[in-house]
């Protein structure tokens, strides 16, 4: 059996690995100076060279070479062990398939033997974000003071995934995507060396395929070279699934003209053709990102052909940043959608209409601005001002009767008003209704002077509006509001009835009632004074019986009136 192109060519000495410069020099730097840690730690996106890395490590702590600096030397007879696999003193964890705490707890039993060949023995664990808890916090103590001999080297995708506790006992290396222009370079020397016929473009198009990972690179050109024909661009896309350039060139000129027929006529064609939705829509992306950085006046790093940077500049100039941005956004969502849907040229076609449907917004949303953009926190509106004449804190119990409306509050979509029943001693009876308007207006109640009226029938269709506003700006006071169990409007006071006093605290503290306040004065210009009160509560004796101690006789006594007896 064949060895996988990626095996073959797997870099046994540090110059060999391709645009990790900076890790490579710092572990150069640490064998040199036999200064070598303990524990490391490689992290970054798959097939960059973190395992390669480990080995290598491995071979030049071990390697018989008497120049430091010339570790792995890849001639003596622990390098050539590690390149044949035979090194007893490299043990190689796959934390996927071990990620128990039994696991690890062999391992720290294992791990006081000396080495058998070398002088170090080298645990590479891979993939070590899949190990459980309990084997991370069975592993922890050796981790962080393993026996003299013993190195750890752990390999990760997925750092976020890896507990503090463990990378604070570890040397940290970041591995980073590997360039466009290195991947190609490295391709091509592993092409002539394997003598493989292939041309550069198909190169280039095969490196931004592998999207930073050589690995997938090389296994990509291992594949098209197992075709047995010269591998060049259009093979390349029909393998690979690509579609071709000038699919890609047309469907954006189809954006430009607006031609919605067009365009799905194009990706109708394009996968008809073999191509695949995803491929179709990252290499969009691309074009389209190539576009916005001419666009944006930065072409110098676009790689693209001399006819094709001509085409784009046209292309470029006939679109908005604006719109560009969205178009790149719509496409970019359809590469990651079409894997879970069962027609692939789906989401294309409604990137391609929502990207023209962008270019003309609806004329109402920029006259009127949304909701959200309300900030009742920033808002300015007058202070609540006290009524010009002396105001009698003396309450009459009838004449509060007469004038109280309240409202139920009881369902989130409005506000119903209906009479308030009475009992023969002409006492309201408990319920969520609001009392019949009358004449009789009581100093109280008279409206605040430069302040605009507000009417209960105008409050009762406003209140869906209110509630919505306070909710953008402070989700718990609507919650508050909701369970209210009363809405009283008197003259311009705003009287919400609670059915317990905890939920009544909780509406006068914070800005509740600020929120609730300056929310009334954005959708109805009605600048009201809100009192809370208490459902139920104990109620003031006189001669004329019990009166209920809620709405604006409430609203008296906790300002300090009394009951005036005749």
């Amino acid at each position: 059996m064949s060895q996988a192109l990626y095996r073959k060519w797997r870099p046994r000495l540090w110059d060999e690995v391709i645009g990790q410069d900076q890790v490579v020099k710092t572990l150069q730097n640490a064998i040199r100076g036999e200064r070598v840690g303990h524990a490391y730690l490689f992290a970054g996106p798959r097939g960059t060279g973190k395992t390669t890395t480990a080995r290598l490590l491995a071979k030049a702590v071990n390697c018989l070479s008497e120049d430091p600096a010339n570790r792995p030397c890849d001639v003596c007879e622990n390098c050539r062990a590690v390149n044949e696999n035979r090194f007893l003193d490299l043990i190689e964890i796959d934390a996927a398939s071990n990620t128990s705490v039994d696991d690890m707890r062999d391992l720290r039993d294992k791990i006081n033997f000396s080495p058998s060949q070398g002088k170090y023995k080298v645990y590479i664990i891979d993939e070590v974000h899949m190990l459980s808890t309990a084997a991370f916090n069975a592993l922890l103590k050796t981790l962080e003071e393993p026996p003299a001999h013993a190195i750890f080297i752990l390999a990760t995708t997925e750092i976020h995934k890896i507990p503090a506790t463990v990378l604070s006992r570890c040397q940290r290396h970041e591995f980073r995507r590997i360039p466009v222009p290195e991947i190609t370079g490295n391709l091509r020397k592993l092409a002539d060396g394997e003598k493989i016929g292939v041309d550069d473009d198909a190169l280039t198009l095969i490196a931004r395929q592998s999207t930073g990972s050589m690995r997938d690179a090389i296994s990509l050109l291992d594949q098209l070279s197992s075709t047995g024909e010269h591998v060049n661009l259009a093979l390349t896309q029909t393998v690979l699934g690509t579609a071709a350039l000038q699919a890609v060139v047309d469907l954006v000129d189809a954006l430009i003209a607006e031609d919605r027929a067009g365009g799905l006529q194009i990706i109708h064609n394009a996968l008809d053709g073999g191509s695949d939705a995803r491929q179709l829509a990252r290499q969009t992306v691309d074009y389209l990102r190539n576009l916005l950085q001419v666009r944006v006046g930065n072409e110098k790093i676009v790689d693209a052909t001399i006819e094709n940077r001509e085409k784009m500049a046209l292309q470029a100039q006939k679109f908005t940043i604006a719109r560009l941005v969205e178009t790149i956004r719509l496409f970019n969502a359809a590469a990651g959608e079409t894997r879970s849907t069962w027609n692939p040229g789906l989401h294309l076609e409604l990137a391609i209409i929502a990207s023209i449907e962008a270019a003309h917004p609806p004329v109402q949303a920029a006259v009127q601005p949304a909701e959200s953009e309300v900030n009742l926190r920033d808002m300015k509106m007058p202070e609540f001002q006290a009524p010009s004449h002396p105001v009698n804190r003396t309450v009459e119990p009838s004449a509060v009767m007469k004038t109280s409306r309240e409202v139920s509050a009881s369902s989130q979509s409005g506000i119903k008003t209906t009479p308030v029943p009475q009992n023969p001693t002409g006492k309201p009876l408990s319920g969520l209704s609001a009392a019949p308007e009358s004449s009789e207006q009581p100093a109280e109640a008279s409206t605040t002077p430069g302040t605009n009226s507000l009417t209960m029938e105008e409050l009762q269709k406003a209140w869906p509006q209110i509630r919505s506003t306070v909710k953008k700006a402070k989700a718990q006071t609507d919650a508050l509001l909701l369970s209210a169990k009363k809405i009283s409007l008197e003259g311009n006071r705003l009287i919400l009835t609670f059915a317990s006093d905890i939920v009544k605290q909780k509406m006068e503290n914070d800005d509740n009632m600020e929120m609730t306040r300056r929310a009334i004065y954005h959708v109805t210009k009605a600048n009201l004074q809100i009192v809370c009160t208490v459902a139920g509560a104990k109620t003031a004796k006189t001669d004329r019986g019990e009166i209920a101690r809620e709405g604006l006789l409430d609203a008296a006594l906790s300002l300090g009136g009394q009951i005036k007896k005749d």
